[in-house]
């Protein structure tokens, strides 16, 4: 639509011809053209979801604008494709404002100024229908390629930018996830009217105090939830409230808005039901079990095998499965001993034995100075040249960094992307293990060959809020020695397109060994933010003598 000469561009029908083709220069169909694009690109810039509206006749109402004589210049199914797939998108506010993305009157040249304006008009009153997603690099079609110059006519196009072209995943198309989408919607609808702002907002109260079991998996969606309602309540308008519906189910993490029938739901209907705060915590506590959150109880169906076989092969990710134990050289240390710092042997015949210290400062015994992680992390780190950790004779928290046998295999944890791979993870025992198991001797300490945050913070320490915090301190020799079975993930920690197969995965990493056991070099004593109080012994020396350290809690 427009035809294309050295000098000038100018609308034309499909089937118009060459007698009529002649160039109109005061209807300016070139600037009409750049307005949308222009438009397009400043509401689009950030990046924002679009979404589609319920907005009808569209591009009669472009042709209706125009003076009589010239609608059939003007009538052309490529432009009329565009207006009726891309005309009534909107881009929709925090306030809940819906804004269209391709019409904005005042740019527009006087000639088509009310043929924009019936357009603009049309889709502020209209409402949001569902969530837009393309894979296209180019929305519409921006000329007849099959017509050379002077017969090449230009129509009403724009072209994305690289955050808006959506990339579906092996297991969805694009149209899969637009319906999973307007699902989604429905189920947040419900889970906000059944259960209001106060019993959400007491939920995230109990969640964030820290008196209920691995409360980080939840302590999100509540304060998603919180927010929502909020943002919801402070508007008037029920078309604006509806908006912030859209953008919440358009942008939520995955499985945020399926309120009831996450652990949410359960804390969430136990405070409706008016119980008492021992009672929601023993029964929140209990489904929070790491033996039970997320984990299949019972084995795989034959069909839940063949759909996990399909999905895998799909992702190309067999090979991701095979997990090896984590050295030394495949974390992201926070701290290691100094170069050249004297390192006291903790095990062996005579590990137990102390060896005398040179230093005046060092050999000054006082007692354990009691200090928080973070404080610890801020003030004792950056002059240590050497840790060690006292190994107590009860059962810790020891735990191993694995990671995968095949560095080129696809992403399968949540925190592993493409542009930044991740593929360390990491599992202990859920009730603790003996020294001995870890190949360590109780009542001595035991040099620390580095210290990490665990995987899922590598990337920034709130990137994964829903995973936790905690810090490992990694142990000269310590490996697991009892290991025989175990994959080495969880199916908490897989990436979404796997949520449905959990019962096979499941069942594989309870069947799968992990690779490399005695060359484990990452394994260590895990201190976790949720777990509340510890009791465990650091021994630092710096260049000015020796103190011990007990760390008691995170922060």
């Amino acid at each position: 639509m427009g035809a294309s000469t050295p000098f000038k561009e100018h609308a034309m029908s499909d089937a118009i011809t060459t007698s009529q083709a002649e160039p109109i220069d005061d209807e300016r169909y070139p600037a009409l053209l750049e307005a949308i694009r222009a438009r397009f690109g400043e509401v689009t810039a950030s990046g924002a979801r679009l979404f589609t509206t319920d907005a009808a006749g569209l591009f009669d109402a472009f042709l209706d604008g125009l003076r009589a004589d010239r609608r059939q210049h003007y009538t052309c199914s490529a432009c009329r494709r565009f207006v009726e797939r891309f005309g009534g998108l909107v881009k929709v506010a925090p306030d809940g404002t819906a804004t269209s993305i391709a019409w904005a009157p005042d740019a527009a040249p006087p000639f088509f100024r009310t043929s924009v304006e019936a357009m603009a008009l049309l889709v502020a009153r209209a409402k949001v229908t569902g969530v837009f997603l393309s894979d296209e690099r180019t929305w519409g079609m921006p000329k007849n390629k099959s017509q050379k110059p002077p017969f090449s006519w230009n129509h009403m196009a724009v072209a994305p930018g690289r955050e808006l072209v959506f990339k579906p995943s092996a297991v969805q198309t694009t149209s899969q996830v637009v319906a999973e989408k307007l699902q989604d919607y429905g189920t947040l609808c419900r889970g906000l009217a059944e259960f209001p702002l106060e019993v959400v907002r007491q939920a995230h109260t109990l969640l964030t105090t820290g008196n209920l079991y691995r409360s980080e998996k939840c302590i999100g969606v509540a304060k998603w939830l919180v927010d929502l309602h909020e943002a919801r309540a402070a508007t008037k308008n029920p078309v604006a409230r509806d908006n912030l519906t859209w953008l919440a189910a358009a942008t939520a993490p995955a499985g945020f808005c399926h309120v009831r029938s996450g652990m949410i739901g359960t804390l969430l209907e136990d405070i409706q039901a008016g119980l008492g705060f021992a009672d929601i915590k023993a029964k929140f506590d209990a489904k929070m079990h790491p033996l039970l959150y997320q984990r299949p109880q019972a084995a795989p169906s034959a069909g839940n095998i063949a759909q996990a076989e399909a999905i895998v092969q799909k992702l190309g990710s067999a090979g991701a499965l095979e997990r090896r134990f984590a050295r030394l050289d495949d974390i992201q240390a926070l701290w290691k001993p100094k170069a050249g710092a004297p390192q006291e042997q903790g095990g062996g015949v005579f590990g137990h034995l102390k060896a005398k210290i040179a230093t005046a400062a060092a050999s000054v015994e006082q007692p354990p100075v009691v200090m928080t992680w973070e404080k610890f992390q801020r003030t004792v780190l950056a002059d240590a040249e050497r840790i060690e950790f006292f190994v107590p004779e009860q059962n810790a928290s020891y735990a191993a960094l694995v990671t995968a046998a095949n560095p080129d295999s696809p992403p399968i944890l949540q925190w592993d992307r493409e542009e930044k791979r991740n593929q360390v993870s990491w599992y202990r025992y859920v009730k603790g293990s003996p020294a001995s198991a870890w190949n360590l001797k109780a009542g001595q300490f035991q040099n620390v060959t580095a210290i990490a945050l665990q995987p899922t913070m590598w990337d920034g320490p709130d990137k994964y809020p829903h995973q936790g915090q905690s810090v490992f301190f990694l142990l000269d020799g310590a490996r697991d020695v009892n290991h025989e079975r175990s994959g080495g993930f969880f199916p908490e920690d897989l990436r979404s397109e796997y949520h449905g197969i959990r019962a096979t995965m499941e069942a594989y990493a309870k069947n799968a060994t992990i690779a490399g056991a005695k060359e484990a070099s990452a394994c260590g004593i895990k201190l976790q933010k949720s777990a509340g109080k510890w009791d465990y012994l650091f021994r630092v020396t710096t260049k000015n003598g020796r103190v011990t350290y007990k760390l008691d809690r995170w922060d």
